[in-house]
C-alpha cells in the first residue's frame, strides 16, 4: 500500500514538472508513469531487451509501444475495464484483454498464405539467400541473384522488389551503388539480436499467463512465454507444459555464442532461480536463434532511416521496403502484414497511393483492422492477454 501510494505521488510530481522535451526513453516514460514506478517496473527490462540504457534509447520507441498509457489510464482501466465501457474506439491496445491467436502458432498464418500464392500460380522458393540486388534503369529492370540450400545459385528478373531484409544489409548491397553519406548512414543502424530456450516440462500450473516479463536482474532472463496457454494444440501432452525463455543479446556475443545444451542449462537454472518450476521438472529442451529481431531506436536512428529511406526511393522507383527490418520500424506483425498488402495495392495502382511509412499512425488503418478481426478466422482462438510483473 505504501509502495502504491508512493508511485501515485511520484506520477503527481511527474505531471506537475515534466522533462520536455522528452528526448528518451527515461524521460517519457518518466513523465507517464513517474520516476519511482519507471525505476521499478520500466527501466530494467527495457535494458535487457535493448543492451543499452534507457537514456540512450529515442523516446519514439516508447510513444510506438506504449501508445496512448499513463498510470492514470491503467489506474482507471483497473476500474472501468473497457469491455465496459462505450467508446471502443478509445482502447488502448497495451490494455486490451483478448485477441485472436492461430490455434497452433502463427506459423498457420504464413503456410495459409503460401497456399494461397500457389494455388493461384505463383511460387514459394523457401530456405534461398539473396546475394546481389541490381536494378537497370534504362530498362526498369531487376535483376536477383539468389542461392539455396544447396549452394546452387540462381537469378529472378522481377519489374518490382518487395524487400522485408534489414534496412542496413539491403542498402549497403544494392547495385548501383548509394552515395558515401547513405552508406554510411545505413552502417550506423544497429539491431538486437534474440534467443529463446524452449523448455518442455512437467505441468505443475505454476502460471497460467500468456508471458511474464522478468525485471529481477540477478537473471538474465528477460520474458517467458507460455505457450500452451497461448494454446492448449501447442502441447499435444497435457501433462507437459512448454515454456520460451527470452534472451537478448547482440550477434556474435558471449550469449549469442553459448552452446546449445549451456543455453538449456541456463534456462533450467533461472528457471528455477526464480521460481517457476524446479530443474528436474524439465525434460527436454533446444534453442531458437533470431537475428536482428529489433531494430534498434538509438538517437540518431531517425535520421539514419530518413536519408536511407529517401535515397532508395530517389534512385529505384520500383523497390518497395516492408515490415518490421526493411523499415527499421518496430511494428508488431499485424502491421507489416499491412504494409505489405498496402504495397501491393500501390504496385496494382501504378501509383504510391498508400503511404505505407504511416501504417499504424492514422485511424483508418485501425478500423480497418477492427473489421477484419470482427469477421473472424478459420483456425484462430481467442485468448486472454495477461502480463505481470
Amino acid at each position: 500500500m505504501i509502495e502504491s501510494i508512493l508511485c501515485v505521488l511520484s506520477y503527481a510530481k511527474a505531471r506537475l514538472f515534466p522533462v520536455r522535451p522528452a528526448k528518451s526513453v527515461e524521460d517519457w516514460v518518466t513523465n507517464q508513469f513517474g520516476r519511482r514506478l519507471y525505476g521499478i517496473f520500466f527501466r530494467t527490462y527495457t535494458e535487457k531487451v535493448w543492451g543499452m540504457s534507457c537514456k540512450e534509447i529515442s523516446a519514439d520507441w516508447a510513444a510506438q509501444r506504449i501508445k496512448g498509457l499513463s498510470l492514470r489510464e491503467a489506474i482507471r482501466n483497473a476500474i472501468w475495464p473497457r469491455r465496459v465501457l462505450k467508446d471502443k474506439s478509445a482502447m488502448i491496445k497495451t490494455l486490451i484483454e483478448s485477441f485472436r491467436y492461430p490455434r497452433k502458432g502463427p506459423g498457420m498464418l504464413w503456410e495459409a498464405c503460401a497456399q494461397r500464392v500457389r494455388e493461384m500460380g505463383g511460387t514459394v522458393r523457401m530456405g534461398e539467400k539473396v546475394i546481389a540486388c541490381t536494378y537497370d534503369a534504362e530498362r526498369r529492370e531487376w535483376t536477383l541473384r539468389h542461392v539455396d540450400g544447396a549452394g546452387t545459385a540462381h537469378e529472378t528478373r522481377a519489374a518490382h522488389v518487395i524487400s522485408s531484409a534489414p534496412m542496413r544489409e539491403l542498402a549497403l548491397g544494392i547495385t548501383p551503388s548509394l552515395d558515401e553519406e547513405t552508406r554510411a548512414a545505413a552502417k550506423r543502424l544497429r539491431y538486437r539480436d534474440f534467443l529463446t530456450v524452449v523448455l518442455i516440462l512437467k505441468d505443475r500450473r505454476v502460471f497460467d499467463d500468456n508471458w511474464i516479463y522478468i525485471h529481477d536482474p540477478s537473471v538474465r532472463v528477460g520474458r517467458i512465454q507460455n505457450f500452451k496457454s497461448w494454446s492448449p494444440e501447442m502441447v499435444p501432452d497435457p501433462a507437459m507444459a512448454c515454456y520460451g525463455l527470452e534472451y537478448f543479446c547482440f550477434e556474435g556475443d558471449g550469449l549469442w555464442s553459448t552452446s546449445d545444451a549451456d543455453l538449456v542449462e541456463l534456462g533450467k537454472r533461472e528457471l528455477q532461480q526464480i521460481g517457476l518450476a524446479a530443474a528436474q521438472d524439465v525434460v527436454d529442451g533446444c534453442v531458437v536463434r533470431q537475428p536482428k529481431a529489433y531494430p534498434v531506436y538509438d538517437d540518431g536512428y531517425a535520421q539514419n532511416v530518413e536519408r536511407i529511406r529517401r535515397a532508395l526511393e530517389e534512385r529505384f522507383p520500383t523497390l518497395h521496403l516492408v515490415g518490421r527490418n526493411g523499415m527499421h520500424k518496430y511494428n508488431n506483425q499485424d502491421h507489416a502484414m499491412m504494409t505489405a498488402m498496402l504495397c501491393v495495392k500501390n504496385i496494382l495502382a501504378s501509383e504510391r497511393i498508400y503511404d505505407l511509412w504511416r501504417v499504424n499512425e492514422d485511424a483508418e488503418y485501425h478500423e480497418a483492422g477492427d473489421r477484419a478481426q470482427e469477421s473472424g478466422a478459420s483456425g484462430v482462438r481467442a485468448v486472454p492477454r495477461r502480463v505481470i510483473a
